[in-house]
């Protein structure tokens, strides 16, 4: 057996599993569900698969599984059904959310019947003609799957064979419901983390096969920013892109495979915005070979190139530096009155901001600062910011202590640097906040903070500027955070107390998909099956060896492109369902 090595990212003989110590003071998780006491619909307790040993069941824990055996009971009398059947059904689902949101707070829209009507739980899920436009998608290309092993073990939680504990959370501080380290994603439970997950070919199943995405835009990293073991500051695009995750030219080719395939353009891509003079033969370069449909660019990144001096380093860059970016903005901008017809959204200018910790609140690493200025001098450019600056990486903890806190902007808690950043573009119609990351890491693990983030952006942003981002597949399919988002609100007591809005379902529509689709030229129709044809399952074989070679897919995935739905599907029409069992070991009380 073999586990990762935290600091290199390599994988290292493991040494130990839990010791017999620990074992004793543990029972296995999968005797839990016999007899009278069937598994929970929503795990209360961290379950460990033996690498580390499980942390206590915390109170908020017991009492939402008390909360939940309790409306079981209940309803399971009602229905005339035992508990465990009840508990093994949609209505089970339905009771631990409620029964969540009378331990946390009322974040999830619950009707009470869909605890006895499995057609009133489905009802409150997203619609079928609910239109999704993810604007930020990833894959890595085969070379460089190391970029994703952590983001994928922060949503995986504790079964993660990359880790022994969080990879992002070093100060082991605990999340809202007492974990450390808490689950995201729960259909990741129990996977391999491997580099199978992030490749072109499971990307396609989990985006466009496993959930409601109906357009995916997919988005890259420049240099700078994720690079692999001995990468040296880039001094031209050549030496760049050896340490970009995904290159321009593969963004496109992918995007363009999936339309074909599909018969409809169901995917977008970006090109990467390497900004300064030295650089504008690059930007001109991907727009005429590539045809990006808008452009990503990361502050942090080292990709400004300021000069032609071949020898000199690239470095980091800020919106208003009137000598590097805006010659970027201008060619840019110059460009689209030539391409708009065909590319409506090839004036989006995305940029990731934020997502670091303990750094200074410069443009350059993230801060809003320079956006006013940029916005204002560019009113034909739309300024996409990513993860809408919000400061902490991934570990969402001193977000949520700052939403509790008395230091307050504007009325209400002074959130870094997402607060700011609402106040000072609320004004400029041509900025827009993307959640990419900061909805899927504040929504299970801060519900408080992700009603703060969302009421906040909302308030200065209004309902038309807010945009919907997954960052998948880090995360998994992206289903589950559409899932979270139609089905979240936030409670009237918050939006009485800070003049937050309501989250109704017209504005979740907005945000979802129909904002997007108005940067990117998009008129979503009633038939949405119709104007965007589904991707056919057997994508894998319609992959050219030139293709594979390009996205440097070489072999084929194990258990992508077997007949899984079709297994599902009889195991349904058989009478199976979920059991809700999970293997591991849980600390006894």
């Amino acid at each position: 057996m073999s586990r990762w090595d935290e600091t290199t990212g390599q994988k290292i003989p493991d040494d130990h599993l839990l010791t017999d110590d620990q074992i004793a003071r543990c029972e296995r998780a999968d005797t839990l569900g016999d007899g009278a006491a069937p598994l929970m619909p929503v795990p209360t307790q961290m379950v460990s698969n033996g690498e580390y040993p499980p942390l206590p069941q915390t109170t908020n824990q017991q009492r939402v599984e008390a909360r939940v055996n309790l409306l079981a009971d209940l309803a399971a009398k009602k229905l005339g059904v035992s508990r465990r059947s009840f508990l093994l059904g949609s209505g089970g689902m339905a009771a631990s959310f409620m029964a969540m949101n009378e331990i946390y707070g009322p974040y999830f829209d619950i009707d009470p019947l869909s605890m006895l009507v499995p057609e009133a739980y489905a009802q409150s899920g997203p619609p079928r003609d609910l239109f999704v436009f993810d604007d930020q998608l990833h894959m890595v290309r085969g070379s460089r799957f190391d970029a994703a092993a952590p983001l994928r073990a922060l949503a995986q939680g504790p079964s993660s064979t990359f880790s022994k504990r969080n990879p992002l959370n070093g100060k082991r501080q605990k999340d809202e419901n007492g974990d450390e380290w808490g689950v995201w994603n729960r259909q990741l439970v129990g996977l391999p983390n491997s580099p199978e997950n992030f490749l072109i070919t499971q990307f396609i199943k989990d985006v466009y096969l496993d959930s409601q995405v109906n357009v995916g835009l997919l988005s890259n990293v420049p240099a700078g920013v994720v690079d692999p073991p001995g990468a040296v500051t880039p001094r031209n695009i050549a030496e760049a892109q050896k340490g970009e995750i995904l290159t321009a030219a593969q963004t496109a080719a992918a995007r363009d495979f999936v339309n074909t395939v599909s018969g409809s353009q169901r995917m977008l891509a970006h090109a990467l915005l390497y900004v300064g003079k030295g650089n504008l033969d690059y930007i001109r370069q991907q727009a005429e070979e590539l045809k990006p449909d808008s452009w990503k660019g990361y502050n942090i990144g080292t990709s400004a190139k300021v000069d032609n001096d071949p020898l000199s380093p690239m470095r980091q860059w800020r919106h208003d530096d009137e000598a590097v970016a805006y010659p970027t903005f201008e060619l840019i901008q110059s460009l689209y009155d030539k391409v708009k017809k065909d590319k409506p959204g090839f004036n989006n200018i995305c940029v990731h901001k934020g997502l670091v910790d303990n750094m200074p609140p410069r443009p350059e690493v993230g801060h809003p600062s320079d956006l006013p200025k940029a916005a204002r001098d560019w009113p034909k450019l739309n300024f996409i910011t990513y993860h809408a600056c919000i400061q902490p990486a991934f570990f969402m903890y001193d977000s949520w202590v700052q939403s509790r806190g008395t230091q307050l902007r504007e009325g209400v808690p002074d959130i870094a640097w997402t607060t700011e950043y609402g106040v000072l573009c609320r004004d400029l119609p041509n900025t827009y906040a993307e959640i990419g990351t900061t909805w899927a890491s504040a929504i299970v693990t801060f519900p408080t903070l992700a009603a703060h983030l969302m009421g906040q952006l909302l308030k200065f942003f209004g309902p038309d500027r807010v945009v919907f981002g997954s960052d998948s597949v880090w995360y998994g399919s992206p289903q589950w955070q559409i899932e979270a988002l139609w089905r979240f609100q936030i409670p009237e007591e918050m939006q009485k107390k800070w003049g937050y809005p309501a989250l109704t379902p017209q504005i979740k529509r907005k945000i979802l998909g129909l904002n997007s689709a108005r940067l990117y030229g998009m008129k979503p129709g009633r038939n949405l099956g119709a104007q965007f044809k589904a991707v056919p399952r057997d994508y894998a074989s319609k992959m050219t060896p030139e293709f594979k070679k390009l996205m440097e897919v070489d072999k084929p995935v194990a258990g992508v492109m077997d007949n899984l739905d079709l297994m599902r599907q009889r195991y349904a029409e058989a009478g199976g369902g979920p059991d809700h069992l999970r293997y591991g070991w849980i600390r006894r009380a």
